[in-house]
């Protein structure tokens, strides 16, 4: 279920990525210029960007009212603001209401990790988490697969009624099946003070607000490469027809990496493997970026060289997420909430940045992986202090 909940967001965004082009040409935003092509990628934006700011709201809810309710209004929002999507034919309408989508899945999405956070703590949260991104991992490797599919036999509006029919079929099982975990002697008042106070904890503990600095600028990346995949993919390397199973092939890779983890995490520890995850990544991105720049573009270098980069956010994302949220257990919900904003408003500008200079290779994407590896890397060593490796 929590893997279920965690997927509302993935699939709002990876069923799109085939339509993004036939969106783009029946909304008349196909241009002559590579800013014109570009624009597409906003489709996927405007829904990170809504999603990661209201999580600031959303935190303090759920810590004064519990987990169902704000679960139960953020779903019942993205499955109409996913209607609304079907009848808006012009771009910018389009972008607001998949902004609104957003908001409203980011409710959803901060209840899960804090449902998670009220039941396991440390590399117990560790393992669990990631044990749910690998079965959450599923629906990027089959989701543009099932984009592609409905493009076969209806138009791209389809698409948005299996997003408002899988966020309705999750609001009866939540209700159904979902207990309340936060015990009503454990909930904290809702007032702007208590809010304030409880942020600037977050701020305050280096731990904390360094795995979240580091978690934005590292999953920028992974953003660039899926705002511009499909371009990727379709003007690159030729394959617009089989572009759903080369993604599949690199969420799979992120998917094993995850399981890997969640096997591991415990005896290992979460510093040992995010730390060599961060360095790896950065010398197959850098790699990847000189192969390419001295013998040109080939899916028989990418597409190996760049799923074993890709593989490295799964054991980054759920270490790096357990790291921040371990010392504030008392203020789960706000910390998530905190967490959830600075991580995804950070990454999705940063994805916006790197996407913006696709030029027709994968150089620019490359590239921007390399230096967002960098900066992460350089973070967390002023976090821990120039310590690395450690098994606490």
């Amino acid at each position: 279920m929590v893997a279920a909940l965690m997927a509302l967001n993935a699939l709002a965004i990876d069923i799109m990525l085939p339509a993004l082009g036939e969106i783009a040409d029946s909304i008349g935003l196909t241009g002559a210029s590579p800013e014109d092509a570009n624009r597409q990628q906003m489709i996927v934006f405007s829904y990170v960007l809504g999603f990661g700011a209201p999580q600031l709201v959303w935190g303090p809810i759920s810590d004064r009212f519990g987990r169902r309710v704000p679960l139960f209004v953020g779903l019942v929002g993205y499955s109409l603001t996913a209607l609304l999507c079907i009848a808006l034919k012009d771009f910018h309408a389009l972008l607001a209401a998949r902004f609104l989508q957003g908001v409203f899945a980011s409710g959803a999405r901060l209840v899960a990790v804090s449902v998670v956070r009220d039941l396991y703590a440390g590399r117990r949260m560790a393992g669990f988490m990631s044990l749910v991104m690998t079965i959450f991992m599923v629906v990027p490797m089959i989701a543009p697969a099932m984009g592609q599919l409905i493009l076969f036999v209806a138009p791209w509006q389809w698409i948005f009624g299996v997003l408002a029919l899988f966020g309705g079929l999750l609001l009866a099982w939540t209700w159904l099946r979902l207990p309340e975990t936060l015990a009503p002697e454990a909930r904290n008042p809702l007032n702007v003070s208590y809010a304030a106070s409880s942020y600037m904890a977050v701020i305050r503990s280096r731990i904390t607000f360094g795995y979240m600095c580091a978690s934005g600028v590292i999953f920028g990346a992974l953003f660039s490469f899926i705002g511009s995949s499909e371009q990727i993919f379709r003007d690159v390397f030729g394959q617009e027809e089989t572009f759903a199973f080369w993604f599949a092939g690199v969420a799979g890779a992120l998917a094993c990496a995850n399981l890997f983890n969640s096997r591991v995490v415990e005896r290992i520890g979460m510093r040992r493997i995010s730390h060599a995850a961060m360095v790896f990544f950065i010398i197959m991105s850098t790699s990847l970026a000189l192969v390419t720049h001295f013998f040109g573009e080939s899916l028989l270098w990418f597409f190996p060289m760049f799923a074993m980069t890709f593989a490295c956010f799964g054991l980054m994302g759920a270490n790096f997420s357990a790291l921040a949220m371990e010392p504030l257990g008392k203020i789960a919900g706000t910390a998530s909430a905190a967490y959830g904003f600075a991580t995804t408003t950070v990454s999705s500008i940063l994805g916006i940045l790197i996407g913006s200079y696709y030029n027709g290779t994968t150089v620019p994407l490359v590239l921007g992986f390399a230096c967002l590896g960098v900066g992460s890397l350089v973070i967390v060593l002023i976090t821990e202090k120039g310590k690395l490796f450690s098994s606490r």
